[in-house]
C-alpha cells in the first residue's frame, strides 16, 4: 500500500470519542487556555463542558498523560505539564490511535462470557493459564515497574488462553485481536491507574483462579457469570473518576 493510500485512510478513519476529547484539551493546552503547570478541570466538569461521558474524558486524560503532556496527582488532580520554554510544544500524534478501552472491555462482555462457556465444556486443564495465575498471585507491589510488566502480560495471556482452551480456531482469532488491545499503551495507563493497591491485585487474582477453576470443572454457568463480573470490576476500576 502506498504513503498516499495511508495518509488516506488516516484522514478519513472516524475519531473515537475519547480522541475527539483529547483534541479539544491538547488544542486548549496549545491557546493557552490550560496554562503549563496549571490543574486542569475537573473530570466531572470536563466531561459537562464537552458533553461527553466521564469514563470518555478519562480515557482522553490517559493518552494525554501516554504523549506527556499532563500528568496525575493521586488525590489532588490533572496538570499540565511544564516544558520549559525553550522546548516547543509536542505535535499531535500521528499514529493510529489505541482502541478505546471502554469500548474493548464492552466488546469483551459480549465474547468472553461465551468463551469461558465452551472452555468449559472441554473441562480440560491448561497448564500455560495455570502458570500465569501463579504468577499473578505472586504479584505483591504493583507499584514496582517489573512486577506490573510481569501482571500486565500474565493478564493478557491468561484471557488469550482461555479462548484457545475452547478448542475453536476462529475464536482464537479473535482472542488474538482483544490480547492486541490489552497490550495498548491507553489500556495499560488507565489500567495501572485503577489498580494500584495490593488488596486490588489479590481480589483481580483471586477472580482469575475462579474463572479457571469452573472452567476446568465443566461448570459452564459459573465461568460465565465469574468472567463477567470480573470484566464489570475492571470497567468500574479503570473509569473510576474524582
Amino acid at each position: 500500500m502506498s504513503t498516499d493510500q495511508n495518509l488516506t485512510q488516516a484522514a478519513f478513519r472516524p475519531k473515537q470519542i475519547y480522541e475527539q476529547v483529547a483534541d479539544q484539551i491538547r488544542q486548549g493546552i496549545a491557546n493557552g487556555t490550560y496554562a503549563a503547570g496549571s490543574r486542569l478541570p475537573s473530570e466531572r466538569d470536563l466531561a459537562h463542558r464537552l458533553k461527553v461521558s466521564r469514563p470518555a474524558v478519562r480515557e482522553a486524560i490517559g493518552a494525554l498523560q501516554n504523549e506527556g503532556r499532563v500528568m496525575t496527582r493521586q488525590g489532588s488532580g490533572t496538570y499540565v505539564i511544564d516544558r520549559g520554554d525553550e522546548q516547543p510544544p509536542l505535535p499531535p500524534p500521528v499514529l493510529e490511535a489505541d482502541y478505546s478501552p471502554i469500548s474493548a472491555l464492552e466488546v469483551r462482555l459480549l465474547l468472553e462470557p461465551a468463551i469461558a462457556r465452551l472452555a468449559a465444556r472441554k473441562a480440560t486443564r491448561d497448564p500455560l493459564a495455570e502458570r500465569y495465575l501463579a504468577q499473578m498471585a505472586g504479584v505483591k507491589d504493583i507499584t514496582d515497574a517489573r512486577q506490573q510488566a510481569l501482571w500486565s502480560e500474565c493478564d493478557r495471556k491468561f484471557h488469550h488462553r482461555l479462548a484457545l482452551m475452547t478448542g475453536d480456531a476462529l475464536i482464537a482469532k479473535m482472542a488474538d485481536e482483544i490480547e492486541r488491545a490489552m497490550a495498548q499503551p491507553l489500556w495499560n495507563r488507565l489500567r495501572d491507574d485503577g489498580i494500584y493497591d495490593a488488596e486490588r491485585i489479590q481480589l483481580y487474582a483471586a477472580e482469575h483462579r475462579l474463572i479457571y477453576e469452573a472452567i476446568v470443572t465443566g461448570d459452564e454457568h459459573a465461568a460465565a457469570f465469574y468472567v463477567e463480573g470480573h470484566l464489570k470490576r475492571v470497567m468500574r476500576d479503570i473509569s473510576s473518576l474524582e
